[in-house]
């Protein structure tokens, strides 16, 4: 892969089965952008140790590779004014139950990640408006979702709260990733 290579999340698939990882893509995919809205630092530009992830056995040099050519996709997807960032969840095709239990795996990771890659100190000067995406975030990771009988309507809601995850993940790491941060700010 060359440097520049959009990574790929089945690549991210196989790595978390080789490396005895208990979470999934979506999961994974969410904690690193977490991570990354929050602010964080990554310790030896080690992605898996900066969201507490303990591989056995640990990455290949190319898979440290290809986390960080992810990592820093990512971070510039995040910050496009194209709106290019988008969440990894199964695709529109996929059953509905597997959606949302995806939407629902991305959004735990997404907190977990953001608690991990923050600072109360940081997150003090929030708006009002990305309050309200943390909380109905937090809503959403404990969602236990009930469908209903016209796949139709599953799918359009699905794809509102894809999209409503999508947008606030973006406010959030327009504001929260360049917040200034003291000296004794504690990173993880």
């Amino acid at each position: 892969m060359s440097a520049n290579q959009t990574v790929d999340p089945e690549k991210i698939a196989e790595l978390i089965v080789r490396c005895k990882l208990t979470l999934s893509v979506s999961e994974f995919h969410g904690s690193l952008v977490g991570y990354i809205c929050a602010g964080g630092r990554f310790p030896r530009h080690d992605v898996l140790a900066a969201i507490e992830l303990e591989p056995d056995p640990a990455p290949s040099a190319d898979e440290q590779a290809m986390l960080s050519r992810l990592r820093h996709q990512t971070e510039e997807w995040l910050a496009d004014p194209d709106l290019t960032f988008s969440p990894w969840l199964p695709d529109d095709e996929s059953p509905t139950a597997e959606r949302a239990e995806g939407l629902t795996d991305w959004v735990q990771g997404f907190l977990g990640g953001l608690g991990l890659g923050g600072s109360v100190e940081a997150n003090k000067g929030m708006s009002d408006d990305a309050k309200e995406v943390l909380q109905d975030m937090a809503g959403i990771a404990t969602t236990d979702f009930e469908f209903d009988a016209d796949e139709d309507v599953n799918d359009e809601s699905l794809t509102e709260l894809e999209e409503f995850v999508r947008a606030g993940a973006m406010l959030l790491h327009a504001e929260l990733s360049r917040a200034p941060r003291t000296a004794n700010d504690t990173l993880h």
